[in-house]
C-alpha cells in the first residue's frame, strides 16, 4: 500500500478534487491503512539512500496520520451550548447507533448481555424514580400549603403543625352547623387579646390575615430573585420549548427545583390568586433532569402520603346523586361560551400586563409589584368569605352538593312555609319545597358574583409575576363560581316552574332536577379549556380531579364550545401567547403554513447579505479557521469542496470545532497556527517539513439535512415539525446556496403574520 501512496504521489490525488466519490474514498482508505503486509522487507539489496528516503517516509506517514483526533473520547464533543437548539436527527441517529452497538455485543458474552438487559430496564426504573421523587414532592407541597394557608387565620393549640380542618377533627365539641369552631383552634387575636368575642378582634384578624400574606409573598419574591431566577411563573412555555429541542440550562436544575417547591409553598398559601399544578409540572421535569444524571440512559407515592386527606387519589371528589337530563345541555354549552369568552379576554389581557411590565420601569421592580399585588389581593379578599380561603378549598365547595349535614351558606335553602334552614335536612320531606332559596342563599350569591369579579382581575395582573404561579386552579375557580351561581338560578327556575313545559317530563315534584355542583364542575372545565384550548386532555384531567365518569358528556360539550369560541376569537392558548412573548424559538405543531413562499425566500444570505461563512475540506489552516469563529456567532458551518467549487460535502457544529481545535492545541505535538484543517479522511500531499495537520472528518456531518431552492415552505415548516431538525441547507445541483434555520422560519412565520419577526429571539 505504501508503494501505491508512493506512486500515486499521495491520498488525494487531483481525480478526487474533480469530484471522486465517497466508496474510492473509503477503497483508498482501506488500501493505505494496513501497511504491515505489503510493505516489503528492508535487507541489504536497498540502497542507503533508498531506506533512508523510505523511513523518511514512515516518519511523515505516521506523524500526519496516526496523530488524527479521536474525538469520540474528548469531552464536550456532540454536546450543545446554551441557548442552543438540538439536532433531534443526529441525536436519534447516535441512540440507533448505540442500541445496535449494544445489541451486537449482546450475543458475544454473559456479560454483555446482563448490560443489555440493564439497559433496557433502566428507562423504566428511571420512570420509577422520578414518580416517586415528584409525588413526595407534590404531597408534601399540597399539605404544606394547606396548613400555611391556615396559618393566616390563627394555630392550632394541640400542634401548630395541624391545620384547621385536622385540629378540630379529633374534638367532641364541634356541630354539624358549625364543624370548623372548636376549643383548640384559636384565631391570632383570640392569643392576643384573650377573649372571643369583640369589635376589634375583625379588625386584628384582618391585620394578621394581611401581615402574614405580605411576609409569605415577599420570602417568595427574594427567594426567587436571589437564589434561581428560572423558579417563577408556571414553567410550561419553557418546559414545551425546551421539550422541543431548546437549551435552556440551569432551567432543570437542582436550586430551580429546591426554590420553586419552597417558593410554590409560599406563593399558594399568600392568598395570591394562582395555582400549584402548572409549577408542579415544573417540578416533576427537575426531578426527571437531576435523576437522569444517575442513568446512561409509575406512582404509588400519594396514596401513601395521602396528602388530600381523605384517603382519594382525586383532590375534588363529587359524588352527585341526581343523574344529567339531556336539555340540560343548553346550560352546559352556555358555560363553554363563558369559558371561551373568558379565555379569550383573559389572554390578551394577560398578555397586554406582561407586555407593559416589560416595556416599562414597572418590569424593574419585580418585588415591588408582589409587594403591591399581594396588599392589594389579602385586603380585598378578606372581607369575602370566598375569597378568603384557598382556591382549592373555594372550588371543592362548590362542586359539592348539598347534603343533610352541610351547613355551608351555599346550602342555605327554606321550606314551604318560608323557615329558614342552616341545611335541607329540616324540611327535606317537602320535596321541591325544601330547595327554596333562602337568606343564606341570596347571601352566598352576591358573594359569589363579586368573588367572580375579583378573581379575575386577581388572575390576569398575578399571572407572568415573579414568583411561582400556576393556572389550572385560578381558571377553575372562575369557571367553578360561573357554574355555581347558573347551578343555582337552573335548580330556582326548576323548582317555581316544574309544571311549565320544559320541565314537566323530566323534573317530576319531591325530587332534585338540577344539581348546582355538576355546573360548577363544568364550567371549572369550560374556563380551563378557554385558557389552555385543551379538549380531550382537560376531560381527561377533570375525571382525575374529580372521579366522575358518568360526566364525561356534559363536560366534553363544554370544553368543545369553550375551545370553539376561545379559538374564534385568537388561536393560541395562554402557554403559546407566553411563548411568543418572550420570544422562544418554538415552532408550534398546531399552527397551519399557507403561505405560497419558496425556500429560497427565507434562507440566508439574502440579496445584500454577506456571502455564507462556510469551510473548506482542505485548504485552510487552523488559523483562518478560528478567525472565522472569532468573527462570528454561527452556530455551525457547512463544508464544501473549495470556495471555487461550493459543492456540498457535510456540516460542523461550532461546539465541536471550537472543542476540536482546543484538543489538538493542547494534546496534539506539532499544531501551530499554520497546521491545515483537513475535513477527509485521507491526506493531501505535504511536505515532511510541514506541519501536522489536524483532522477533523469524524466530527463532520456527512448527510446534512437538505432542500432546493424550489422547496414550497409548507414542506420546509413541516420537516422541522416532524424531525425536530435545528438547520437545513440548501442547494442546486450539489452547489451550496444557502441555509434555514428554525429561527429564520419563526421569523418569516411571524412576518406573513404581519408581526415583528425580530421578536422571534430568547428575551
Amino acid at each position: 500500500a505504501l508503494t501505491k501512496v508512493m506512486d500515486n504521489g499521495g491520498f488525494c490525488d487531483d481525480n478526487y478534487q474533480s469530484g471522486s466519490s465517497d466508496d474510492e474514498l473509503v477503497d483508498i482508505s482501506d488500501v493505505t491503512v494496513d501497511f504491515s503486509e505489503d510493505v516489503p522487507p528492508l535487507d541489504r539489496d536497498y540502497s542507503a539512500g533508498r531506506t533512508h528516503a523510505l523511513q523518511k517516509i514512515l516518519t511523515f506517514y505516521i506523524r500526519h496520520t496516526l496523530m488524527d483526533l479521536l474525538d469520540d473520547t474528548v469531552p464536550g464533543i456532540g454536546t450543545y451550548e446554551d441557548f442552543n437548539t438540538i439536532d433531534w436527527v443526529r441525536e436519534k441517529s447516535k441512540d440507533r447507533d448505540r442500541h445496535r452497538e449494544i445489541t451486537n455485543k449482546s450475543k458475544q458474552s454473559t456479560v454483555a448481555l446482563l448490560f443489555s438487559i440493564s439497559d433496557a430496564f433502566s428507562g423504566w426504573l428511571l420512570m420509577l424514580f422520578i414518580g416517586l421523587m415528584s409525588g413526595a414532592l407534590a404531597g408534601g407541597i399540597d399539605i404544606a400549603a394547606h396548613w400555611m394557608t391556615d396559618l393566616k387565620e390563627g394555630v392550632c393549640l394541640n400542634g401548630f403543625w395541624f391545620n384547621h380542618e385536622h385540629c378540630c377533627w379529633a374534638s367532641n365539641e364541634t356541630t354539624f352547623q358549625e364543624r370548623d369552631k372548636c376549643p383548640q383552634w384559636k384565631s391570632w387575636a383570640e392569643l392576643m387579646v384573650g377573649v372571643s368575642e369583640g369589635p376589634g378582634l375583625y379588625v386584628l384578624n384582618y391585620f394578621m390575615y394581611m401581615c402574614w400574606a405580605l411576609l409569605f409573598a415577599f420570602l417568595t419574591v427574594i427567594l426567587v430573585r436571589a437564589f434561581a431566577p428560572y423558579a417563577c411563573g408556571s414553567g410550561i412555555p419553557e418546559i414545551k420549548t425546551i421539550l422541543s429541542g431548546f437549551i435552556i440550562r440551569g432551567y432543570l436544575g437542582k436550586w430551580t427545583l429546591i426554590i420553586k417547591t419552597i417558593t410554590l409553598v409560599l406563593a399558594v398559601s399568600s392568598g395570591l390568586s394562582l395555582g400549584k399544578e402548572g409549577p408542579l409540572v415544573h417540578v416533576a421535569c427537575c426531578c426527571a433532569n437531576i435523576l437522569c444524571h444517575f442513568f446512561t440512559k409509575y406512582p404509588f407515592t400519594l396514596r401513601s402520603i395521602n396528602p388530600f386527606g381523605n384517603s382519594r387519589l382525586v383532590l375534588f371528589y363529587v359524588e352527585f346523586h341526581t343523574p344529567w337530563h339531556l336539555l340540560e345541555l343548553i346550560p352546559f354549552v352556555l358555560l363553554g361560551i363563558f369559558g371561551g369568552l373568558w379565555g379569550a379576554f383573559f389572554i390578551r389581557a394577560n398578555i397586554a400586563w406582561c407586555r407593559l411590565r416589560k416595556n416599562t420601569c414597572l418590569g424593574h421592580y419585580p418585588v415591588l409589584e408582589v409587594v403591591v399585588v399581594t396588599l392589594l389581593t389579602a385586603f380585598l379578599a378578606f372581607p369575602i368569605e370566598y375569597t378568603r380561603m384557598s382556591s382549592s378549598e373555594l372550588i371543592s365547595e362548590l362542586f359539592n352538593d348539598c347534603g343533610l349535614l352541610d351547613s355551608s351558606k351555599l346550602c342555605g335553602y327554606t321550606s314551604n312555609s318560608g323557615s329558614a334552614s342552616g341545611s335541607v335536612n329540616a324540611t327535606a320531606a317537602n320535596g321541591l319545597g325544601a330547595r327554596l332559596a333562602g337568606p343564606d342563599l341570596y347571601t352566598a350569591m352576591w358573594q359569589l358574583a363579586l368573588a367572580l369579579l375579583l378573581k379575575m382581575i386577581f388572575t390576569v395582573v398575578t399571572f407572568g409575576m415573579k414568583v411561582p404561579s400556576g393556572l389550572f386552579i385560578p381558571s377553575m375557580a372562575v369557571g367553578a363560581i360561573a357554574g355555581r351561581l347558573l347551578g343555582v338560578c337552573m335548580e330556582q327556575l326548576a323548582i317555581r316552574h316544574h309544571e311549565g313545559d320544559i320541565f314537566r317530563g323530566w323534573c317530576s315534584p319531591g325530587a332534585d332536577c338540577i344539581t348546582p355542583g355538576l355546573y360548577a364542575m363544568v364550567g371549572a372545565a369550560a374556563c380551563l379549556g378557554g385558557v389552555t384550548r385543551m379538549t380531550v386532555s382537560l376531560v381527561v384531567i377533570m375525571f382525575e380531579l374529580t372521579g366522575g365518569l358518568e360526566y364525561i358528556v356534559p363536560l366534553m360539550a363544554a370544553a368543545m364550545t369553550s375551545k370553539w369560541v376561545a379559538d374564534a376569537l385568537g388561536r393560541e392558548s395562554i402557554y403559546e401567547a407566553h411563548i411568543r412573548l418572550n420570544g422562544y424559538p418554538f415552532l408550534e405543531a398546531k399552527e397551519e403554513f399557507r403561505h405560497k413562499t419558496l425556500a429560497t425566500d427565507v434562507m440566508r444570505p439574502r440579496r445584500g447579505d454577506p456571502l455564507l461563512s462556510v469551510l473548506t475540506e482542505s485548504g485552510m489552516t487552523v488559523e483562518e479557521v478560528e478567525r472565522l469563529i472569532t468573527d462570528t456567532t454561527y452556530s455551525g458551518f457547512p463544508v464544501v469542496i473549495s470556495q471555487q467549487s461550493p459543492r456540498l460535502v457535510g456540516f460542523v457544529l461550532r461546539r465541536d470545532l471550537v472543542i476540536s481545535l482546543e484538543n489538538a492545541r493542547r494534546n496534539q505535538e506539532g499544531v501551530v497556527s499554520m497546521s491545515p484543517i483537513l475535513f477527509t479522511e485521507c491526506d493531501p500531499p505535504m511536505s515532511p517539513s510541514a506541519p501536522p495537520a489536524v483532522k477533523l472528518h469524524s466530527i463532520l456531518d456527512l448527510s446534512p439535512f437538505t432542500v432546493t431552492v424550489h422547496t414550497p415552505m409548507e414542506i420546509v415548516v413541516d420537516i422541522f415539525r416532524k424531525l425536530g431538525l435545528r438547520q437545513c441547507l440548501v442547494i442546486q445541483n450539489g452547489r451550496l446556496l444557502g441555509i434555514i434555520t428554525k429561527k429564520d422560519i419563526l421569523k418569516h412565520m411571524a412576518q406573513m403574520a404581519n408581526r415583528d419577526p425580530d421578536s422571534i429571539l430568547f428575551n
